[in-house]
């Protein structure tokens, strides 16, 4: 059904959380890099990329609560890429299916306010249900996407606490006595997310961060934050692992996998066999 504006729409974290109760909690990236699309048998241009993306929106769209398409390797091909993720994002709000485009918007001011309202301001080209953003210039400087996502009806997800080995060197460090700073992402994450049911200002926590929740003392329950948890599959993470490493928190997870489903391409129905497996294993660890 097509999106109808914010008048219809309810909160993010309300329709996310029913399309998880319905659909389970995988979440399929759509990443067109260029070895994949060379391993289907496709060109590393625009026609490529666009036969790439609405074959997997096809594919898995009414078997995953979202998907999430990257948006650097649609940038990569320079406006007729823009055009190719403007179409995927279109297609995904007439099928209803929940889109994060994955783009890791993080500035101030009016800039900042610009990326909101080019990412969750209904009637832009390029809206999608949720964007990913980035908080190390202040969490407060979110701001504008932050307000513009819930008088939208949109959401967000603010990294928090990434599996890099780099990410560590910022996100766990805090001064003496004082919380880390992936803590206080989390701490002012919860803060917007005041109320019943799962909130609309989600986190990025990856799926392989191990025990650093806890060894930094983060309750991700008391969050209500949604959890987009990337490294499912092709990046070493199992369901069982998730299960373990966000405990009471699991069942707010949103679990992507990229290339651990991609890879089954090009053909539709093993694609949607790997969604299905996948989404399978996630429910068996409930």
């Amino acid at each position: 059904m097509p999106d109808t504006g914010p008048a219809a729409r309810p909160a993010f974290g309300t329709r996310l959380r029913a399309a998880m109760d319905r659909r389970g909690q995988l979440c399929v990236g759509i990443d067109p890099h260029p070895g994949l699309l060379a391993d289907w048998g496709l060109n590393d241009d625009a026609a490529g990329l666009e036969r790439f993306s609405l074959t997997v929106l096809a594919a898995v769209g009414e078997q995953v609560s979202a998907v999430k398409p990257q948006v650097a390797l649609y940038e990569r091909h320079g406006s007729a890429g823009i055009a190719v993720l403007e179409r995927l994002l279109g297609e995904c709000a007439d099928a209803g299916v929940l889109s994060i485009a994955d783009a890791k918007r993080g500035d101030i001011g009016s800039t900042m306010a610009a990326y909101a309202d080019a990412w969750l301001r209904d009637g832009s080209p390029l809206a999608a249900d949720a964007l990913t953003l980035s908080p190390y210039l202040g969490f407060e400087s979110l701001r504008p996407a932050l307000d513009l996502a819930a008088a939208a009806g949109r959401g967000v997800f603010v990294l928090a606490l990434t599996s890099n080995p780099e990410g560590a060197g910022v996100q766990h460090m805090g001064g003496p006595g004082s919380r880390s700073v992936a803590a206080r992402i989390v701490d002012a994450a919860a803060a917007e997310n005041a109320g019943p049911g799962l909130g609309s200002v989600g986190l990025v926590v990856g799926a392989t961060v191990g025990t650093a929740l806890a060894d930094l003392g983060i309750d991700l329950a008391a969050s209500r934050a949604p959890l987009l948890a990337p490294g499912l599959g092709a990046q070493g993470a199992t369901a069982a692992d998730l299960r373990q490493t966000f405990a009471a928190a699991y069942p707010n997870v949103l679990a992507t996998s990229s290339r651990g489903i991609l890879r089954a391409g090009p053909d539709p129905r093993a694609l949607r066999e790997a969604a299905l497996r996948t989404r399978s294993e996630l429910v068996s660890v409930r």
